[in-house]
């Protein structure tokens, strides 16, 4: 038989942020991008568990706080990305850590 490079499911829609830092803030004008299957025009978007925007680019700037989702047709929701306004904030990289890392923390006001 054979067995196929990537088990059915294995595919994810993933919401990147730049800066690649978490949480993003607003004062960084933060960009995010939805990365998944399917063509760029079928991105749907959410803020604060509404519909936000019509159905459309892949990438939007973001003016304003709160909690962020994109959905693409075929890999589904994207895990929720959050957007402050905070005066105040420790970030870290946005990228996936292992343990052992060693990790770079920013202290913004």
């Amino acid at each position: 038989g054979w067995c196929p490079l990537s088990p059915a499911g294995a595919q994810t829609t993933k919401l990147l942020v730049e800066p690649s830092w978490i949480p993003a803030v607003l004062w960084d004008q933060v960009t995010l991008t939805c990365q998944g299957s399917g063509t760029a025009e079928a991105t749907t978007w959410y803020k604060d568990g509404q519909r936000w925007g019509q159905e459309g680019p892949d990438r939007s700037a973001v003016t304003e706080n709160g909690t962020y989702k994109c959905n693409r047709p075929t890999t589904g929701l994207s895990p929720p990305v959050t957007v402050l306004n905070d005066r105040l904030v420790l970030q870290g990289p946005a990228g996936p850590l292992m343990e052992g890392d060693t990790v770079t923390l920013r202290c913004r006001v």
